[in-house]
């Protein structure tokens, strides 16, 4: 299992008598018998198969099922010895899963169907995967065609819920144990469904140690899959869902897939190599293992592959269930559900305009910043009908938006993704001002000469609440815990001893004022529908809906230097990519002249993002030249052939007696480097010989020889529809 138990022996061995034997000897002793186990890990997919977000009726161009099992597949056909294992939270996440499939569990299930039809050899329950409680989640996962572990939670009855907490998959003679534990802070969210407060979660690092000395020696290698973070959640003191402390109790496990906090882990303890990646599909964990003719390990690797580049696999999109669910949850949103067959477009309400201020600066978020008119009303819809003095909410997604005209369900969905209920609670002033305290941590103390807000990245945006029904200002000159300051009730200052009720998600209540002991009183009152069918009640009711921003709250104690020139100059560097967003660290005036050597130095290598048909396969350089009245972008031929090679927009790029192009032929050079490109250009009309026919084109030329054409003339010569997207350029050859 780990490195030293079985190879101490033979270390010490080779180590006396390297000396003696042939170098040549030693590489054919060290290569004899040897075996490569992979394990590939996923986690956290929440029901994103496709690779679409239904909220904006869009694809994605780095997530999803159907990326993951591209990669799967190549790697399957590098290494037949190749594992494959989640960490859990797949069936809940989407319109699809959350409300279509998961309300009637008894039927297939797409995401299921996918995991059976992707060849898993194991599964570990997530948190989410308890939101429908037990006997829901029991029934959907029992369409499994592979083993469900949750060695820490039993049924009232003692029983492992899914049936088994570890299961052992042999490759190549080599036997693989997999032990799979969820954090056992499901009561904290899901308490009260059903069977859930009957059940015992027990702490993760004690289970694991247990199901460890049930396998013995059935087993050469050690696999844990947490569903958890590496550091503990709300056990700080005991560790019970932690997968540190799983791993500090249990040192002979081989490998760690952690889960559940939506970050990438890639690291090695010892001999242990830990990986975890993020949401949606976006990551794949590979793990691979170098074993001895003994079924030793003498080499353990962890790599974390990002599927930006991957394209998705037309044989899960081609799954008759997926394709069906897909489709149906797009007649769906276009229905809302709300005609007497679910379908037919019809629109939920409307709005006089969007919701969302623009982003002054690209990747900071408005919403975040200050008041908006999305959260005033999910407040507002919280306040009447909870019938509380003050509601919280979360903006759940940085870009969430209500645009200007019809509403449908993909759009209410975008601003509040998640099937809370709403509490109500008495709170005290003193209990609110700490809760209040508690949502302002998210963002970083400001320092004299910073030019924005930034965010702490160790806080996710959920966790960052709004309020209403008080006004109070958020002092970022202070350091956490010092920041919420005049806080005014019904016009006049709240008092520490003054009582008032809170109108607050499910989630929040629980996993915060509670578990953070922010609150010491109970829910007096609980929904009976979820927030997001409140929000459907009000357009249906109130529609025409207009933006209402009441300011209630605002950002004090910063000086963002609003009138100095050079925060302009920076800003504009920015947003037009030559920086990056200065989203978990403020950008200084202190630091203007790096920051603009920096700026023009990246100017001088900036890069378009080039997709074909939706799928993202590689990037172009790019050259702006500009005008008082705007600006023309000119990209290099010879990037945008290399990158489209292999597909439906492939072209051959040649110099014979001028520019010539072979739409469909495939371009062989190798790419140009990026680097530095000088600074001499000119732009002319360029007769380019396209298929044997001349086609002139507006082009710069880069001394020496760069041709570079405009999105327009891309489409003149390759008779495809081009069009030029902020820091990407599309090709539609369909």
């Amino acid at each position: 299992m780990k490195f030293g138990k079985r190879l101490l022996p033979l270390l010490l061995t080779l180590s006396m008598t390297a000396s003696l034997l042939p170098a040549a000897a030693l590489a054919a002793e060290a290569d004899a018998g040897e075996k490569h186990i992979t394990i590939l890990g996923t986690s956290d997919m929440h029901g994103n198969i496709w690779g679409f977000s239904y909220e904006d009726n869009s694809e994605t161009a780095n997530n999803g099922m159907a990326r993951l099992y591209t990669y799967i597949q190549q790697t399957r056909s590098e290494n037949p010895n190749t594992i494959l294992i989640d960490a859990g939270d797949d069936i809940q996440g989407t319109i699809m899963t959350d409300d279509l499939y998961n309300k009637t569990p008894e039927e297939p299930h797409p995401v299921i169907t996918a995991m059976n039809y992707m060849g898993y050899d194991a599964m570990t329950l997530g948190n989410h995967e308890f939101n429908w409680g037990i006997p829901t989640m029991q029934t959907i996962l029992g369409q499994a065609e592979f083993p469900v572990l949750a060695a820490n939670v039993t049924d009232a009855a003692g029983e492992l819920v899914t049936g088994a907490g570890w299961t052992i998959v042999e490759k190549d003679g080599v036997k693989v144990a997999i032990i799979g534990v969820v954090t056992p802070d499901v009561p904290i969210w899901d308490g009260g469904k059903e069977g859930i407060d009957g059940a015992t979660f027990e702490a993760a690092n004690v289970a694991v140690c247990k199901a460890i000395d049930e396998i013995g020696d059935q087993a050469d290698v050690i696999v844990v899959s947490a569903h958890m973070g590496m550091y503990a959640e709300f056990d700080e003191e005991g560790g019970s869902d932690s997968a540190q402390k799983i791993l500090d109790d249990n040192p002979e496990i081989d490998v760690l897939q952690v889960a559940h906090n939506h970050v990438v882990v890639n690291e090695t303890q010892g001999t242990t190599v830990i990986g975890g990646v993020r949401n949606g599909g976006r990551d794949i964990a590979r793990f691979d293992l170098t074993l001895d003719a003994d079924n030793n390990i003498v080499d353990a690797t962890v790599e974390v592959v990002d599927m930006t580049d991957v394209a998705p696999s037309q044989e899960i999109r081609d799954i008759p269930l997926v394709a069906e669910g897909h489709q149906k949850t797009i007649d769906y949103i276009n229905g809302g559900g709300s005609g007497e067959d679910g379908e037919g477009g019809v629109a939920l309400g409307s709005t006089t305009a969007k919701f969302q201020p623009e982003n002054e600066i690209s990747g900071i978020p408005a919403g975040r910043v200050m008041d908006t008119a999305v959260m005033d009303l999910i407040n507002k819809i919280q306040l009447e009908n909870s019938g509380a003095d003050v509601s919280a909410a979360a903006l759940f997604k940085d870009t969430s938006d209500l645009p200007a005209g019809d509403i449908n369900y993909g759009n209410i969905f975008d601003i509040y993704k998640f099937d809370n209920t709403l509490y109500r609670v008495a709170v005290t002033g003193a209990e609110l001002k700490a809760y209040m305290e508690w949502s302002a941590e998210c963002y970083n103390q400001w320092k004299e000469g910073d030019i924005n807000i930034s965010f702490d990245p160790e806080y996710p945006d959920y966790l960052y609440d709004m309020f209403a029904g008080v006004e109070y200002e958020i002092d970022l000159s202070q350091p956490k815990g010092a920041r919420i300051k005049n806080v005014m009730f019904q016009g006049a200052p709240l008092q520490d001893d003054q009582t008032l009720t809170l109108a607050v998600n499910n989630y929040r209540y629980s996993s915060a004022l509670k578990a953070q002991n922010l609150i010491s009183g109970t829910k007096d009152w609980e929904s009976s529908n979820s927030i997001r069918d409140m929000i459907v009640a009000y357009f249906a009711e109130h529609s025409p809906v207009a933006p209402e921003v009441d300011n209630n709250w605002k950002i004090v104690g910063v000086d963002l230097s609003e009138d100095d020139p050079r925060r302009a100059e920076l800003i504009s560097y920015i947003n037009d990519g030559l920086l990056d967003p200065p989203y978990a660290s403020s950008y200084n005036l202190a630091d203007y002249d790096a920051l603009v050597a920096e700026a023009q130095a990246n100017a001088a290598t900036q890069s378009y993002n080039i997709s074909v048909d939706g799928v993202k396969v590689g990037n172009a350089f790019a050259w702006t030249m500009s005008y008082e009245t705007g600006s023309i972008t000119y990209y290099r031929l010879r990037d945008i052939a290399y990158a489209v090679k292999g597909t439906g927009a492939a072209f051959d790029i040649g110099w014979d007696n001028g520019v010539t192009i072979t739409v469909g032929g495939s371009y062989d050079d190798e790419p140009i480097v990026m680097g530095n490109m000088p600074p001499a250009v000119t732009e002319t009309t360029l007769t380019v010989q396209v298929n044997g026919q001349a086609v002139e084109i507006p082009a710069a030329i880069v001394s020496p020889g760069h041709y570079c054409v405009t999105a327009e003339g891309l489409s003149t010569l390759l008779g495809f529809t081009v069009t030029q997207n902020d820091a990407a350029i599309d090709i539609a050859t369909k």
